[in-house]
């Protein structure tokens, strides 16, 4: 019986494990086997520990090999990332930069970054993310379940990056009647200092006092979840939303106040809250509020 040590490439071994061949590069990458450097995949000396090593191929060039007997060892020392992806793992997948992958899901609120590292965020752990550490130097990072590669607002924000347009299909017809109703009765109109257009003076004060403050805003945002649901206002840094009441005698605008406050708090979003008493102390009230999210205002 011949002791040979028998090594299979990466995407042969990828087939024997059910993996596809990005998701068992992106489980190694994450196990600290293999590093991306100049668009090439090379072998770091954990991998090399782990049976790791260097073929040449008379065509194809250089490749890394493992001694087969890593598959047990990695599906005993991964069993709790089995089929899920990493970062690295949807930046191919969706064909974007894998530095730009975790911004894109922070943007969408999935995660945060923590002092070293990614955390999930609520709303990223109801979709399917698992939280995890480098075994190497306990640096936090997240996985995700496949059905994020369907996810509608992921899917809508790639294609916006592309500059692709993007058909936005309307699915919660409790919110679509109330929050179009609300848009056609009230014309975004009033032109703030920024250019943006907006549908009150109270929104216009605040849009001002959000430019003159150099803090940077979106007007009308979609929030990053599956209800077709918009924000007055929205702040990338420290990720908040801010939404402005000023019908309190409308019972259609108090039921839309009602429905987006239940979202807000069932996915834990970050939320500043301005009515007309505060319209005229924006210099007092924004500071404060804006301060308990982190935002340092002047």
């Amino acid at each position: 019986m011949s002791d040979k040590v028998k090594f299979l490439s990466t995407t042969a071994l990828s087939k024997e494990m059910g993996y596809t061949s990005k998701e068992l590069f992106a489980l190694m990458m994450n196990s600290g086997l293999i590093n991306r450097e100049n668009d090439t995949w090379v072998l770091t000396e954990q991998g090399k520990a782990r049976g790791g090593i260097i073929k040449n191929h008379p065509q194809h060039g250089s490749f890394i090999a493992w001694d087969e007997k890593i598959k047990d060892e990695l599906k005993l020392t991964n069993s709790n990332e089995e089929k899920l992806l990493s970062a690295v793992a949807l930046s191919q997948h969706f064909g974007v930069s894998k530095l730009r992958m975790n911004p894109i899901l922070s943007e969408l609120g999935l995660l945060q970054k923590g002092v070293k590292g990614w955390l999930i965020t609520k709303l990223g752990e109801s979709i399917g993310g698992k939280q995890f550490e480098y075994d190497r130097n306990g640096v936090p990072y997240v996985c995700w379940e496949a059905s994020i590669l369907t996810n509608k607002r992921l899917l809508e924000t790639i294609k916006e990056l592309r500059g692709e347009s993007v058909e936005t299909a309307i699915e919660n017809r409790k919110i679509e009647t109330v929050a179009v109703g609300f848009r056609e009765k009230y014309e975004a109109t009033h032109r703030s200092a920024d250019g943006h257009y907006v549908r009150s003076r109270a929104e216009m004060l605040i849009d001002n006092w959000l430019y003159m403050s150099e803090i940077v805003h979106a007007y009308e945002r979609k929030l990053p979840i599956e209800e077709d649901v918009y924000c007055d206002f929205y702040l990338p840094v420290g990720k908040v939303y801010i939404e402005f009441w000023g019908l309190e005698n409308d019972a259609r605008y108090n039921e839309r106040k009602k429905i987006k406050l239940e979202i807000y708090k069932k996915y834990g979003f970050n939320l500043i809250e301005i009515d007309d008493k505060d319209i005229l102390n924006l210099d007092d009230i924004f500071p404060k509020k804006l301060l308990k999210f982190g935002i340092q205002a002047y």
